[in-house]
């Protein structure tokens, strides 16, 4: 089994600061993508951000130059620095992993349960 655990979420003033928290744990061989999407009320799943297991990064035109994506292999957590939170930043937001499992051939998609993100004042 596999489990992505998130951390970090919570109400915040328009210009604050959040970081989220990923981890995964389990019978984990290789952790390749990882990624940070976002959901609100309505609307469909977004990617927010994704960095690669050698740490190229990517982020939604909306989110470059507030939100920074990083990673620690050696503890299989990504992390997504939040700042100049702005209210349409308001979401669900989840944790996405490319996971291959110890003696189990194949890449496969993981996702966490979500945390919630909201800016207000």
């Amino acid at each position: 089994q596999v489990q992505l655990v998130e951390s970090g979420g919570g109400l915040v003033q328009p210009g604050g600061s959040l970081r989220l928290s990923c981890a995964a744990s389990g019978s984990i061989f290789s952790i390749y993508g990882m990624a940070w999407f976002r959901q609100a009320p309505g609307k469909q799943r977004d990617l927010v951000a994704s960095i690669s297991s050698g740490g190229s990064t990517n982020y939604a035109d909306s989110v470059k130059g507030r939100f920074t994506i990083s990673r620690d292999n050696a503890k299989n957590t990504v992390y997504l620095q939040m700042n100049s939170l702005k209210p349409e930043d308001t979401a669900v937001y989840y944790c996405h992993a490319q996971i291959i499992r110890s003696g189990i051939p194949g890449l496969d998609d993981y996702w966490g349960q979500g945390t919630q993100v909201t800016v207000s004042s």
